[in-house]
């Protein structure tokens, strides 16, 4: 059987094999779709044009579901016999057009031709869904080999979930995801795409979708709409890795730890910032104090290494470009790891929110230990509800766009007068938040531990009477008698008493 009919949806799911997930570094909990325009629909032998003024075509193979009864709240076990045929489907994309679009892709995905389908059908009911292959050629060479055991969520899934929405029609498409592999297409290349049963009794295959990519030449017009923008991150997730879009590798903090060891996190939250602070400075570092935030969680104390975000200047050109879908804000927000805290150079800019509760709930859920900005939140309240730690400037119902363009991530930031590099440790109390530079975190760390419990000690003499002229801070007298306690019967920092000084 070969003919294919012009369908009335295709639906694609956004991630749903292992491999890519683990590629993405990402594992979504539950599927999710959208739609292409059936003039996306293209067929074996034809042509897909990158247009003028991109460089991130993308190709993706994938299998296509064609339903061959109409299926409404159907179970998984019933969904398959609801599935007519099986073929090979290139699910291409134009990083380039990502943003403003991020999730739908009405243009990323939407150009004609750019869901090529075939060239045979396979007959579902001979095959056994979890027992499918996709494979996927770049001028000759392999660069997708995956299975249907290798789903995040299996094509009868994706079918029963569906139907739960809305009515799957005979003819309509359902693309079932990508596997690790997908990378960037040039004009003159030929993606070839198949899809079998190698298992099923005479191994019955798609054949080979074969599409020619070719060079467009009329230009988007500026006056209509966002234009084709992209940068390094984009260009990593086009090609698959930074290597392989040709650009250098992400450069970290200088001589950064990888991560944030427990002793050491134990450590810092045990330490004030008071008392770090004043280790730094005596060791020259004089501006490592964030200024001007604090913590919508009184009592609040934060520990991590820092992922940097920085915003630029509200100007509507860029708002246009770099504003919208899947911004730099939202990207981070995506990525933060646990135990680490997002930092906000939002140039002290209270005027606007920098952050609301959706990305606040985000951050949470991903095991972020706080955000700082010299910004607004919005949404505070239900930000504080959430229970995720944030110093800020304070409250802001304003959205991101009248004061601040999301600009880049990962990158050095100033935050409240303080200069910030990914992977330095930030610490935050109510006192407010510090920077410490990750080679100097250990040692000022027991430094103020090692005041902190000289702090106490003073402490308990004054409430015992004992005049401060002296003793704070201590003379030779008695510093030899705090020595010979300290030998005697050490004990653990318990909290702040001194000043800092």
């Amino acid at each position: 059987m070969s003919a294919i009919s012009r369908p009335g949806k295709i639906i694609a799911i956004h991630l749903n094999y292992a491999s890519r997930a683990e590629h993405r570094g990402r594992r979504p909990a539950a599927p999710s779709y959208f739609f292409k325009p059936a003039s996306s629909v293209g067929v074996s032998g034809g042509t897909v044009e990158r247009p003028a003024g991109t460089e991130l075509l993308a190709f993706e193979g994938e299998i296509a579901l064609i339903i061959g009864t109409a299926a409404r709240r159907v179970s998984v076990d019933d969904a398959w016999s609801h599935v007519a045929s099986v073929t090979a489907s290139d699910d291409l994309g134009l990083y380039d057009l990502r943003a403003n679009d991020k999730g739908s892709n009405v243009r990323s995905k939407g150009g004609d031709g750019y869901t090529p389908l075939g060239p045979e059908l396979i007959d579902a009911a001979s095959v056994d869904p979890a027992a499918l292959r996709v494979r996927a050629w770049v001028n000759g060479k392999l660069r997708q080999d995956d299975s249907t055991a290798g789903l995040l969520f299996p094509l009868p899934q994706l079918v029963a979930d569906l139907s739960q929405h809305f009515t799957l029609e005979p003819g309509d498409v359902i693309l079932a995801g990508t596997p690790a592999g997908s990378s960037v297409i040039v004009p003159g290349d030929v993606v070839e795409i198949e899809v079998d049963a190698p298992d099923a009794e005479g191994a019955p295959t798609s054949g080979r979708l074969i599409t020619t990519v070719t060079q467009g030449e009329t230009p988007f017009d500026e006056t209509l709409g966002s234009l084709p923008a992209v940068d390094d991150l984009q260009r990593a997730e086009a090609w698959g890795s930074r290597e392989a879009a040709g650009l250098p590798e992400q450069a970290a903090a200088p001589d950064a730890p990888a991560t944030l060891s427990p002793a050491l996190r134990a450590k810092l939250e045990l330490a004030p910032t008071a008392g770090l602070s004043s280790q730094l400075r005596k060791r020259g570092l004089h501006s490592c104090f964030i200024d001007g935030v604090s913590a919508n969680l009184v009592g609040t104390k934060i520990v991590g290494t820092a992922r940097t975000l920085r915003f630029v200047p509200a100007r509507e050109d860029l708002f246009k470009t770099h504003g919208g879908g899947y911004n730099a804000q939202k990207r981070l927000f995506d990525a933060v790891g646990e135990g680490e805290i997002i930092v906000i150079e939002a140039r002290g800019d209270a005027g606007t929110g920098t952050l609301g509760d959706i990305l606040a709930l985000r951050a949470k859920t991903r095991g972020a230990a706080g955000v700082v900005t010299d910004g607004g939140v919005r949404d505070f309240d239900m930000v504080a509800e959430i229970g995720l730690p944030v110093f800020s400037k304070g409250a802001h119902p304003s959205v991101l766009g009248r004061k601040h363009v999301p600009w880049e991530i990962d990158v050095t930031v100033a935050c409240g007068g303080a200069a910030v590099q990914p992977g330095d440790l930030i610490v935050g109390d109510g006192d407010g938040v510090i920077v410490i530079p990750s080679l100097l975190a250990e040692e000022v760390a027991d430094a103020a531990l090692a005041q902190e419990d000289e702090d106490n000690w003073i402490a308990e003499q004054v409430a015992a009477g004992h005049p401060v002229d002296g003793l704070f801070p201590m003379n030779a007298e008695w510093r030899a008698k705090y020595d010979a306690r300290s030998v005697a019967e050490p004990v653990e920092a318990q909290g702040p008493k001194g000043d800092g000084s």
